[in-house]
């Protein structure tokens, strides 16, 4: 047994669901970069780390698409860190030739400044056909009129060109005047676009086994200097590519029959913290994992600053959470328990020992 385990801290916020951190063009990444530097290993998903055309690269942190989470968390796949992925292009029929061009200046930049191994692109055979949905609650959603016309792309670029990852351009309806997007745009309310976004490469990733992440094609919006700092990483091109490109140039393949005896593959019961919005609990990855980490004694952190639309806390679940209100909190806790500190003794008092008689029994992991 090493002398040192690994420190691996999950961090989810999940996607469309008006996350007053995270629900925006990448302003979760401070929180990425600050949890990633009180553990060894951070393992998140794209959108905590895509920013649009901004994003910052952490040696330690892994890039997991949201379908591949839920099955890292389940204990079905394993995550195998890479040096560099080649990465394919898929581009949707419907995105127009300015846009398209516009895409593939910005790969061949990626290419020619970041060094990325971008071998090849190809157009779907038909346009994908998004539409975007909305729930009662508010959260976002989206559907694929061509599903079959992604995957077959897909699999043309597997085949014939060997990329190991996928990212997805995909035309979005433009609706400039809608409210949900000027809300969005204000910092408030719901990104429209997140919950199509996560279909598409929920859809990839099933398929293939693959990393995947989505950059939505829009037309330019116009100038509005009123922006919210949240939103305005979607404010400076014409393009979201760059930070999905970044993202899958690193991101680790999924081993679908991790061997426990290799080092390498990361599992989740190597998972030590998740750390969740306190009202974002009712995720599949989520219900996963935190009872493993409630029987091993590791981490659940709920984050009540972080407000959402969904209203599903660790309680309502028979889930046992440290309940912090900030995600500075939440990197304390996550120091203290690495150092091997309890977290009460951190607290200016600190109650008496009790007798074992006077403790409320819990039931046996």
């Amino acid at each position: 047994m090493p002398l040192h385990k690994l420190q691996t801290t999950l961090l989810i916020i999940p996607t469309g669901i008006g996350a007053a951190i995270g629900g925006y063009a990448g302003d979760a990444l401070p929180i990425a970069r600050t949890l990633a530097q009180v553990s060894d290993r951070l393992i998140t998903h794209p959108n905590v780390m895509n920013g649009a055309q901004l994003y910052w690269p952490m040696e330690n942190a892994f890039y997991v698409e949201g379908y591949g989470l839920d099955r890292f968390a389940a204990g079905d796949w394993g995550l195998q860190p890479v040096h560099q992925n080649p990465i394919g292009l898929v581009i949707d029929h419907a995105v127009e030739d300015d846009l398209r061009w516009r895409h593939l200046q910005a790969a061949d930049a990626a290419r020619a400044s970041l060094g990325l191994d971008i071998r090849a692109y190809v157009v779907t055979d038909r346009p994908l056909g998004v539409t975007l949905k909305t729930t009662a609650s508010g959260a976002s959603w989206g559907t694929l009129e061509n599903p079959g016309s992604l995957l077959r792309a897909a699999a043309q670029l597997i085949e014939q060109a060997g990329v190991r990852a996928i990212a997805v351009i995909a035309r979005f309806p433009d609706d400039e005047d809608s409210p949900a997007l000027h809300a969005y745009r204000h910092g408030q309310g719901v990104d429209p676009l997140a919950g199509a976004e996560a279909i598409i490469s929920h859809l990839i990733v099933r398929t293939f086994q693959l990393p995947c992440a989505h950059a939505p094609a829009l037309a330019p919006l116009p100038l509005d200097p009123q922006i919210s700092p949240r939103s305005a990483a979607e404010e400076l091109g014409y393009t979201f590519l760059p930070c999905v490109l970044a993202g899958l140039s690193r991101a680790p393949q999924f081993v679908l029959d991790a061997d426990k005896t290799d080092a390498s593959v990361i599992a989740a019961h190597q998972v030590d913290a998740v750390v969740v919005p306190a009202t974002a609990f009712g995720g599949s990855a989520v219900m996963s994992l935190a009872p493993q980490l409630n029987r091993r004694g590791a981490l659940v952190i709920s984050v009540a600053e972080n407000t959402t639309t969904m209203a599903v806390n660790a309680a309502d679940l028979g889930i046992q959470a440290i309940c912090v209100h900030t995600y500075l909190e939440a990197a304390g806790a996550i120091a203290a328990y690495r150092a091997g500190v309890a977290p009460s003794a951190l607290r200016p008092t600190i109650q008496s020992l009790p007798s074992l008689a006077s403790i409320s029994p819990r039931p046996f992991p």
